[in-house]
């Protein structure tokens, strides 16, 4: 990401406590964590990481292919430099960072050792079953992780060095790296933050809009207090970000809102300082193109065997 993404505190200033009835362990479990990013120098016994790890490979993934693997990381040099290219001294800091891709080089060469045909790379279908199936391994660890008391965190911005990572890990063509997830004991109990409500975010039967005066009150009670300064700077940042995605008449209505409000609303703050609209739109090209030197091929057009491109 771009160094405002990476110097951006975590938790934007705000801390919310999330209190749960739940009685049963593993619900309160799930509602109650938080990532973490302190952790102690106390070492993951080799069997607790067994049982993480575990939990991780038999997370539900389609067909039972399991078309992912998980690389473990506790070299503190390595560490160190993941630190450095993530922005997050924390990653250092960690005892152990898994760093989870997905992988269809295992399943081609299985395929070739018993003869049968394999166009996994070359297919959105199995690129879109094997993403999700990263993730649901990566997350079933994550919650072994807390239940265990350890505590983790996911590290998305290792997109921004899909090279570096292929190089540091030797990692072969067919296996893409997805999200990186820090491990060890934490310093103080995580705090999770504050989310949208289910009655938001669960739709009955079919997609509904809530009107717009419950939007906002929802986010409102989501963001409570998150009133970024206004700062010459952060205007001309907003101002900027504005004009490229949506020109003149988007900058007028931003800057009036601003003045009106007199401070930064958190979707300004999002979208036109933080995770801002010009630059997450940029190098859509280049991530294709690095798709393609990973080994995968799924968004180009595919030619049989024989056939003509």
């Amino acid at each position: 990401m771009t160094d405002k993404l990476k110097t951006m505190p975590s938790h934007h200033g705000i801390k919310q406590v999330v209190k749960s009835r739940a009685s049963d362990p593993t619900i309160r479990l799930l509602l109650e964590r938080g990532s973490c990013r302190i952790f102690t120098d106390k070492k993951i016994p080799a069997k607790v990481m067994e049982q993480v790890l575990e939990a991780g490979i038999r997370a539900p993934t389609g067909g039972n292919l399991q078309p992912y693997s998980i690389i473990r990381i506790e070299n503190k040099v390595t560490s160190a430099k993941l630190a450095k290219l993530c922005g997050q001294p924390f990653v250092g800091q960690a005892p152990v960072s898994l760093l989870f891709c997905i992988d269809w080089r295992r399943l081609e060469r299985w395929s070739k050792l018993s003869d049968a045909p394999f166009t996994a790379a070359s297919s959105f279908r199995h690129f879109w079953i094997s993403f999700q199936d990263t993730i649901i391994s990566a997350q079933n660890i994550c919650t072994a992780a807390d239940a265990l008391g350890l505590g983790c965190c996911y590290i998305g911005t290792v997109l921004e060095f899909f090279p570096t990572l292929k190089k540091m890990f030797n990692l072969p063509k067919g296996v893409f790296p997805v999200v990186l997830l820090c491990l060890g004991y934490p310093k103080a109990k995580p705090v999770p933050r504050k989310k949208l409500p289910v009655k938001v975010m669960v739709h009955s039967e079919r997609y509904r809009e809530p009107s717009d005066k419950q939007l906002v009150k929802a986010f409102d009670e989501k963001y409570p207090g998150m009133k970024v300064a206004i700062t010459p700077e952060r205007l001309k940042d907003i101002e900027r970000v504005c004009l490229k995605t949506g020109g003149p008449a988007l900058v007028k209505a931003t800057l009036r809102r601003i003045q009106k409000d007199g401070y930064i609303n958190p979707a300004q703050r999002y979208f036109g300082l933080h995770y801002s609209a010009d630059y997450m739109t940029e190098g859509n090209d280049h991530y294709l193109k690095l798709m393609e030197k990973f080994g995968f091929h799924w968004f180009k057009k595919y030619v049989p065997y024989g056939k003509k491109a």
